[in-house]
């Protein structure tokens, strides 16, 4: 699973992990494999086992037979749940609106990135640095993995003015133009920058200035 992913291992060996152990002569993924064939091979059917029947098998006792109830219900409770509607940005105005939040009442610069799937929805927003820009380096191999732990295939950054000012400054540009760099080398694209204030923003993608 490690190697792999939870996706690449079959349901018996999904089940053998929550067995953790055979017995003498079946190891945990035969057994597993002996519940899924009483079961017609269902992960449904499978579910609806009551835990004396689960505990009937050989090597199943009360604390796994929980176990595995357990496990299945959160899956079926999953299925279940409104899947979460995450926001789309489209555009500057976009992504404006919703990091302005973030950056509200701030006395300081806070550099932030928007983590965006294939489809442009956010999938998460971390604060990545704190203080001037210009006082600081920003390190940039900690934004892109960030991406690479979050799965994004594209991002937007963003940091405020608390001055009010949306006019970038030299060090501004030039971080952009490292994140833009280190982005087409990944193929995690950098799809804006954004300097935020609470009267406004100034978008690089919009002034044409992504490109090194």
């Amino acid at each position: 699973m490690i190697r792999k992913g939870t996706s690449s291992l079959s349901n018996a060996e999904l089940i053998a992990i929550l067995l953790g152990s055979g017995l003498q002569g079946m190891n945990a993924v035969d057994l597993a494999k002996q519940l899924l064939s009483d079961h017609q091979n269902r992960l449904e059917l499978l579910g609806k086992a009551s835990l004396q029947e689960l505990m009937a098998y050989k090597g199943i006792g009360e604390a796994k037979a929980i176990t595995i109830a357990a496990a299945l219900e959160l899956g079926r409770r999953r299925q279940q749940e409104e899947p979460v509607q995450r926001a789309v940005i489209r555009c500057s105005q976009d992504a404006y609106q919703f990091i302005l939040p973030h950056f509200q009442d701030l006395d300081h610069e806070r550099l932030m990135a928007i983590y965006l799937n294939s489809a442009g929805q956010v999938i998460m927003v971390e604060t990545v640095f704190i203080g001037g820009l210009a006082s600081t380096i920003v390190d940039v191999r900690i934004v892109f993995k960030k991406a690479l732990d979050h799965r994004a295939t594209s991002m937007i950054v963003a940091h405020n003015h608390p001055s009010g000012n949306t006019q970038p400054s030299q060090e501004d540009r030039r971080i952009t133009r490292q994140l833009v760099e280190a982005g087409k080398v990944l193929s995690i694209p950098v799809r804006d920058h954004l300097i935020v204030t609470g009267l406004g923003y100034f978008s690089f993608a919009d002034e044409g200035l992504l490109e090194s």
